[in-house]
């Protein structure tokens, strides 16, 4: 047996328009904190609560925050106080 986790695919795939998102689990009971990821390098990013996987759109423009409040979770980082 393999201790390989990368051969398990995400749960879920995001597609988003910024590098810097935010992510509850989807809220409710099933939800987790949230948590606000920046994916730096690299185009995607995965939250560590629930595996899900955020992906930069490919005509993204990298730049900017998040402003869409799709569930589950992409949501602007500079909304809380």
């Amino acid at each position: 047996m393999s201790n390989d986790t990368t051969a398990f695919p995400p749960p879920e795939v995001i597609v988003v328009r910024s590098k810097r998102v935010a992510c509850d689990g989807g809220g409710g009971a099933l939800g987790h904190p949230l948590v606000y990821m920046e994916m730096g390098d690299e185009d995607f990013v995965e939250c560590g609560y629930c595996d899900r996987r955020f992906e930069l759109a490919p005509d993204a423009d990298h730049h900017g925050h998040e402003t869409e409040f799709a569930d589950p979770a992409a949501n602007d980082p500079d909304s809380i106080d």
